[in-house]
């Protein structure tokens, strides 16, 4: 059967490694469109740190926030899904992380805010293992970012904590596994991102599969990190990147070339195309 839906990852998978959308992959968004297939990005990314040429491309009509806590319209940014984590998670995760001083990062109306003090360290060059243009250009440093995270309790899309070292990680995660009603997954090795009892990109995704009328048998998703397996497990086709983490891996179906190779785009022309 004729593949209907297209569920991309952003960073790593879709996205070149200067954040970048190739030509080629823009040009197979666009044949894809002709053909009636629906492309719907799916991304760790909530709506303010998306990149501005989203939504000047042809054929992207959808995406997937903050790994599924929101789906929005790319025509006009209108929110038509939300499922956010709890307020009574939320407390519970403020009252085990404070005390551990652990950096942490929450997501909601489509914004992102850090603490003051993280922001100023990742300015300043000090140690972490982030991108420091990345977070300048997207992050909104706050005094008490765990105060505005009770504040919000009710409204957060993702809890985001970041590490520089992997015991204090295997430490919190330790931890979290103690909250009922979250889901706990990562986008890239040093770093951990709560969401709701169901957040998901493949529960968004069937969503969308639902709103559409489009069945499983319909559906390819390409994804790289563990925040991606749930998709790839859900479609018909799911495709790996060639820079993929392991575990991705071995869930799919098919492994494609690179992100900066032009992986997504061969494999829409592989699967879609032909």
């Amino acid at each position: 059967m004729a593949i209907r839906m297209i569920g991309l990852d952003l960073d790593g998978t879709t996205l070149d490694n200067k954040g970048r959308f190739s030509t080629r992959t823009k040009e197979a968004f666009h044949n894809a469109r002709n053909k009636g297939t629906h492309i719907v990005v799916a991304t760790g990314r909530t709506l303010c740190s998306l990149p501005s040429e989203l939504f000047e491309i042809d054929g992207l009509e959808y995406v997937i926030t903050s790994n599924g806590a929101r789906i929005i319209e790319t025509k006009n940014c209108d929110t038509i899904y939300e499922n956010f984590i709890s307020g009574e998670a939320t407390r519970e995760i403020h009252d085990l992380l404070k005390p551990s001083g652990a950096n942490i990062e929450i997501f909601f109306d489509g914004r992102a805010y850090i603490g003051l003090p993280e922001y100023e360290m990742i300015r300043n060059g000090g140690p972490s293992k982030r991108d420091r243009d990345y977070v300048i250009s997207t992050r909104k440093p706050v005094d008490d970012i765990y105060e505005m995270l009770l504040k919000e309790a009710g409204r957060i899309e993702n809890i985001s904590i970041n590490y520089i070292y992997e015991e204090e990680k295997k430490q919190i995660e330790g931890m979290l596994e103690g909250i009922k009603n979250v889901t706990v997954t990562s986008s890239f090795p040093h770093n951990n991102e709560v969401g709701g009892k169901t957040t998901s990109k493949a529960t968004a995704l069937k969503h969308m599969m639902e709103v559409l009328s489009i069945g499983r048998e319909e559906l390819m998703c390409c994804g790289d990190s563990l925040n991606d397996i749930e998709m790839i497990k859900l479609a018909e086709i799911g495709v790996a990147m060639q820079n993929a983490v392991q575990e991705v891996k071995e869930k799919a179906n098919y492994i494609t070339d690179f992100n900066y190779e032009d992986g997504v785009a061969k494999a829409i022309e592989r699967f879609v195309l032909l």
